[in-house]
């Protein structure tokens, strides 16, 4: 079958079931869910083929012609976000015990549509059974839109193309040094001052002292957020918002100085990399801030989880500021480690009493872990596998495998990036579940997550250049069984999967088809 990500079994037979605008949907499904699970298959045939809405029957049994979705929530054999397909000359059957099941399912469906040929005057699929269920329950995309801020509807582009290839988990980086991008109505001036900043730097950060002389901003409105929550649910993605702390906080700073150490003279950063400047863990009006600030974040996020950020905090300003080091006197604490671990244990509980779990990078790790809390091993596996040993749950992210805005190929030929290689093949060959843990430590892995920082990533169309068909290998490595990943067969389907990124306008690279451009 020519499906990414590759199902778990499946057996292909020689006939075929052509597509007509005569086929019914006979379905068990409520009006909303039945149209989020079939919505993309309805448009595709629709803009590709002409065809008219498709028509709609609620039953249980297939009729002649037919395409039967049914939704067992009872079905003890269809694991969780699983589906089995059965397609025959005369009818398709999709059977799911949850609702992503069967948008998953149609998902698989849509690349299995073939155009007409000299044999069939209509589009086809050809006949198969499938069984199919995902291998993660955490298969994650992020995306950062404060280095360059992306417009709303591109963000919904963006989860249409993680939906094609079952992904349910959206990353959605919302602050940082370079731009606050979410309104926040207690603390207006996080969008009026920090969401602009007044210019940025031109060429690589680290060869590079010009700047463009062009203020860059941009902010969701909580309208705008509450519209790409409900948009992603309908494809069955959950949104996970990132605000920073204490550290990669320069916007938030310049908006409101009194949540540093100094107080004063901060301003929204113009070029990359990490600052000295962070928020001051020795008051009380921080912490105030910040609760006030994702109280107002959760009611916009249904999500289990809520990232708090955690790296990258230099600990230079703590250990000249009198309150911080009041604060590590009076709570006992060993040094500034202990202090983050204060911090984020702080903001843990917090959060876990507004029935919500706290995720961060593996820096949260330093000092001590909060009970509940998750995290995300970028700098390596390392954290990751201490994390898991001592029963954290974890999602692998690693720098090596997993970031997105390393170079694919040749940077010689390629456009400016950050630096690394990550090819489609390395992405491809990697294991999110390390050998050094045993059965029982392996559970805590949730799963799996490409990262894509857009400092060298100025428009929609440049991320597109860097995340596909990167992430249609991650794809893979998260939902199929790795006893059956195969980089050939691997790229033998993305040669069909091309003909979706055509129609859905993606600007996928070109550089592992035929060394095009």
């Amino acid at each position: 079958v020519q499906i990414i990500p590759l199902p778990v079994e499946y057996k292909t037979y020689n006939s075929s079931y052509e597509l007509v605008q005569e086929m019914k949907i006979i379905h068990n499904l409520d009006a909303a869910n039945l149209e989020n699970i079939i919505a993309p298959f309805n448009d595709y045939l629709s803009v590709k083929y002409g065809f008219q809405q498709l028509v709609k029957e609620t039953g249980d049994k297939a009729t002649n012609g037919s395409l039967v979705l049914l939704l067992d929530k009872d079905n003890k054999r269809i694991p969780n976000e699983g589906y089995n397909l059965k397609v025959t000359a005369k009818s398709i059957k999709l059977e799911a015990s949850s609702h992503s099941g069967l948008f998953y399912g149609m998902q698989s469906l849509i690349q299995m549509v073939e155009d007409p040929d000299e044999n069939l005057k209509n589009p086809y699929i050809g006949a198969a059974e499938i069984r199919d269920y995902p291998r993660f329950k955490w298969r994650g995309l992020h995306l950062d839109v404060c280095r360059h801020f992306m417009p709303k509807e591109f963000v919904k582009r963006y989860i249409d193309y993680m939906a094609l290839h079952k992904y349910n988990t959206f990353h959605f980086h919302l602050t940082e040094d370079q731009g606050w991008r979410i309104e926040i109505k207690k603390y207006p001036l996080l969008t009026e001052v920090g969401s602009v900043r007044k210019e940025t730097l031109v060429g690589h950060g680290r060869r590079s002292d010009k700047y463009d002389a062009t203020p860059h901003g941009g902010f969701y409105t909580q309208e705008d957020i509450k519209e790409i929550v409900d948009y992603a649910a309908s494809k069955f993605i959950t949104v996970v918002p990132e605000i920073e702390m204490p550290g990669h906080a320069l916007a938030a700073l310049a908006s409101y100085p009194y949540l540093g150490c100094e107080g004063a003279g901060y301003e929204v950063a113009t070029k990359w990399g990490v600052f000295d400047d962070i928020m001051c863990a020795g008051k009380e009006s921080t912490f105030s801030f910040l609760e006030d600030v994702l109280l107002e974040v959760m009611s916009l996020f249904p999500s289990e989880y809520i990232h708090i950020g955690g790296d990258e905090a230099p600990k230079k300003k703590w250990k000249e500021c009198d309150l911080c080091q009041e604060r590590i006197v009076s709570e006992g604490l060993e040094d500034e480690h202990e202090l983050q671990s204060y911090f984020i244990k702080r903001i843990e509980k917090f959060l876990s009493a507004n029935g919500r779990k706290l995720i961060g990078w593996d820096e949260i790790l330093e000092g001590g872990l909060a009970p509940n809390a998750a995290v995300m091993s970028w700098r390596g596996e390392t954290g990751g596998i201490e994390a898991a040993m001592a029963g954290h749950y974890v999602v692998m992210t690693p720098g090596t495998h997993c970031y997105l805005d390393h170079y694919q190929s040749n940077p010689e030929t390629e456009p400016l990036a950050i630096g690394g290689l990550t090819t489609l093949e390395k992405i491809y060959s990697y294991e999110p579940v390390p050998d050094t843990l045993n059965p029982v430590q392996a559970e805590y892995i949730m799963g799996a997550q490409g990262n894509v920082w857009t400092e060298y990533m100025p428009n929609s169309k440049h991320v597109e250049y860097m995340v596909y068909p990167r992430a249609a290998a991650l794809s893979e490595v998260v939902w199929s069984p790795k006893a059956e990943r195969d980089y050939p067969g691997f790229l033998n389907r993305l040669q069909k999967l091309r003909v979706l990124y055509d129609y859905m306008g993606l600007n996928y690279s070109r550089v592992e088809f035929d060394g095009e451009r």
